[in-house]
């Protein structure tokens, strides 16, 4: 009956799509929600979105290396708004598990995707985990992760599986917030005094109400198949309910639950957004696994293996040249940084360009580097990016050569008309949509950010001149 009620909700969210034709972005909301791609009629990718109309745009605009294997078939998109990222998130998992369509790669590969996991032993006191493996077969084998461990641990226990969920951090900031309303266990057993948790209220203690504790993860699992309208109206019936019987304190706390999950549904942040993809890597052990791939990706494309030996040259700091000018007055330079795939602002710099006022971008260019060349205090970096096609790549290369210190730098540059990438040391040059969706987003960010940095500070040189 459970599957059947979801499937229903299901088929009522389909309802609500709303279609236009490819590229009609205009048309797209600003809010979160779910899109959906289709190719001739047929279903072939579904999304989420803080932002509906900016994640859809960035699909067609700065396609991924996944994205290129079926973005030019798109010819028609669709989408569902939702009240809150928490509830996109639900809504995506549960329309890719049912529709399964071909381009997401959820259903490639089972390691890829998410599930939570709550065990329903009636003598036992359940608890609640998140894995990639839902089968117990896939415990023959299994890494010794912290999910194949409980897993293992619940070798005996029935467990209810939800999911699948693609993109396993929102989840995760998901339950975290859902424990604030539900608290529950993660373990199969609890010590005998309060642990950390429970000192947190995220934790039922050592003694729970085991009727009241299962009733709350009934919830919680119906929360996260998509209904939580029916876990507000039920949870606004039992304050009635205890109300009338003059329970007060209990009405009280069933009252604080629906405050603090109407607030948690409506404005809890779980969706990363585009940029934080790249740029907010510091501080967590999943995102810096992440950039010492984009490490590994950069140095085979930079460094081509040698006699089939991978480079070793640690890639740390990236340092990336833009000049803003108009007709070569009030020119300007930029320098941004990025350490360990992170914007270190506090380390950019800006130039105001000394040649003559004549429009020279390849000159401009040449004397910031060599300026920048002066300060080895500024440390140097592995990877020069410079805003410019072969001409621009060609001069960076010579003034960096004629430092004995400076010529183990790498130089690469990117045209910005057709987004091309020119490796020094390489003839020829590499569309960029080509390239790993890592180094694709890498190299715009830092591009984009060094523009961004230089035209500011011509504006403001300009508005000084003009106050003058």
């Amino acid at each position: 009956m459970v599957e059947k009620s979801l499937f229903l909700c299901l088929n009522m969210a389909m309802d609500r799509i709303r279609l236009i034709k490819e590229k009609n972005f205009d048309e797209l909301p600003k809010t979160s929600g779910v899109y959906f791609f289709y190719s001739k009629k047929k279903l072939i990718y579904i999304g989420k979105a803080i932002n509906i109309k900016n994640r859809v745009k960035n699909h067609f605009q700065q396609p991924s290396y996944r994205d290129n294997l079926y973005i030019k078939t798109v010819n028609k998109i669709g989408f569902i708004e939702t009240k809150s990222e928490i509830e996109a998130l639900i809504l995506e998992a549960n329309l890719i598990k049912k529709h399964q369509p071909r381009f997401n790669v959820v259903w490639r590969d089972d390691k890829n995707y998410f599930f939570v996991a709550i065990t329903q032993n009636k003598d036992k006191i359940p608890y609640v985990f998140i894995t990639h493996q839902p089968n117990s077969s896939s415990l023959r084998g299994a890494v010794a992760t912290k999910q194949s461990r409980l897993l293992r641990s619940a070798r005996n226990d029935e467990i209810k599986y939800i999911g699948p969920f693609v993109e396993g951090t929102a989840l995760k900031k998901t339950l975290r917030f859902l424990r604030k309303v539900f608290s529950y266990y993660t373990n199969k057993k609890h010590s005998k005094n309060k642990c950390t948790y429970c000192h947190l209220d995220l934790c039922p203690g050592p003694n729970p109400d085991l009727n009241e504790y299962k009733k709350n993860l009934k919830k919680l699992s119906q929360i996260l198949q998509g209904k939580s309208q029916t876990v507000l109206n039920s949870l606004k019936k039992e304050m009635k309910k205890a109300s009338k019987e003059n329970k007060f304190e209990e009405a009280g706390k069933v009252r604080d639950q629906i405050f603090a999950l109407q607030k948690i549904i409506a404005h809890a942040n779980v969706i990363k957004s585009q940029s934080e993809i790249v740029i907010n890597l510091s501080g967590d052990k999943n995102l810096t696994n992440f950039w010492d791939n984009t490490q590994k990706i950069l140095q085979e494309i930079v460094w081509p293996s040698l006699r089939g030996r991978s480079p070793k040259q640690p890639i740390h700091r990236i340092e990336c040249y833009d000049i803003s000018n108009t007709q070569g007055n009030q020119a300007t330079g930029s320098m941004v940084v990025f350490v360990d795939g992170v914007a270190d602002k506090s380390q950019y710099k800006k130039f105001k360009i000394r040649l003559p006022e004549k429009p020279n971008d390849i000159a401009m260019l040449e004397e910031m580097i060599t300026r920048r060349l002066t300060h080895p205090e500024w440390n140097y970096p592995e990877i020069m990016l410079i805003d410019g096609g072969i001409a621009q790549l060609n001069i960076a290369i010579k003034v960096k050569d004629s430092n004995l210190k400076t010529r183990s730098i790498k130089v690469i540059s990117i045209a910005k008309r057709n987004k091309d990438l020119y490796i020094e040391g390489k003839d020829g040059f590499i569309p960029l949509k080509s390239l790993p969706r890592e180094i694709y987003n890498l190299v715009l960010q830092l591009d984009d950010e060094a523009h961004r940095f230089a035209i500011t500070y011509h504006k403001k040189l300009r508005k000084k001149s003009l106050l003058d």
